[in-house]
Formats: C-alpha cells, structure tokens, sequence
C-alpha cells in the first residue's frame, strides 16, 4: 500500500468515524458517542463546564446536551476537513444542532467542531473535542 493510499484510507476512515459519531448524537446512543474517545479524553465545551476530562466526565456532559434539545435531535454536518498523518489526524468541521430557546422555541445553532485524533493500536481514537460558536 502506497503512503498516498494509506493517507487516503485514514482520512476516509476519520470521516467515518465523525459521521458516526454524529449520527449517534441523533439517536441518543452514548455508547455510540463514546466508542471512538480515549479514557483521556480532553473536551473544551460551549456550555459550562467548559472543560471535561475523561471519558466519565465527558459523557456526563451529554445529559446537559439532550435537555436543551427538540425532538428529533439535530447533529447536522455542513463541511468537514480532515488531516491526517501517520498516527495523528485532526478534523474541523462546521456543524448545526438546535436548542429550545428560553420562549421554548427552536432555533438552529451553527457551531464549530474541532478533534483531534491519534491511531493507537491500528485504530483512530478521539483524544480532544473542542466545540465553539461564533462569538457576535
């Protein structure tokens, strides 16, 4: 397998993983939302706390999530870039979600997604989430 191939394999195989993880968001399936993180995971978030370290405490920040959602859950990729080398790879992507307004309306929400990734044990895994909105 040529280093070309290899490189286009794991980028392919990255945004699977993302369009995976997505799609879990969607359907509530925090196994699925966890699958591809490290123990170690490290998450910068929107809403307090900003920051979760390890996989418990970033899939408490789930629970959070759900109660500001509408029914059916939006986890919407617009664009996705991945980077990918040997063993470390980095996606930035432009994402919409909803959120239930304090009138109790939906609204949509464009946020920005930024992970980064390392191959251990021949398999990519999530070690930081950073989530952001554009600041108005």
């Amino acid at each position: 397998m040529t280093k070309q191939t290899t490189a286009e394999g794991d980028e392919a195989e990255i945004r699977d993983l993302i369009v995976r993880w997505a799609k879990a968001v969607r359907d509530k399936d925090i196994d699925g939302i966890l699958a591809c993180h490290s123990s170690n995971i490290l998450m910068f978030d929107v809403p307090p706390p900003l920051e979760s370290r390890g996989i418990e405490a970033y899939g408490e920040t789930w629970d959070l999530f759900y109660t500001s959602q509408p029914v059916p859950i939006a986890s919407d990729i617009q664009s996705m870039a991945v980077f990918a080398g040997a063993d470390t790879a980095f996606v930035a992507a432009l994402m919409q979600c909803a959120e239930i307004d304090k009138n109790g309306e939906c609204t949509k929400l464009d946020f920005r997604l930024t992970v980064g990734l390392s191959k251990i044990d021949g398999r990519w895994m999530i070690l930081h989430e950073h989530h952001s909105v554009p600041a108005t």
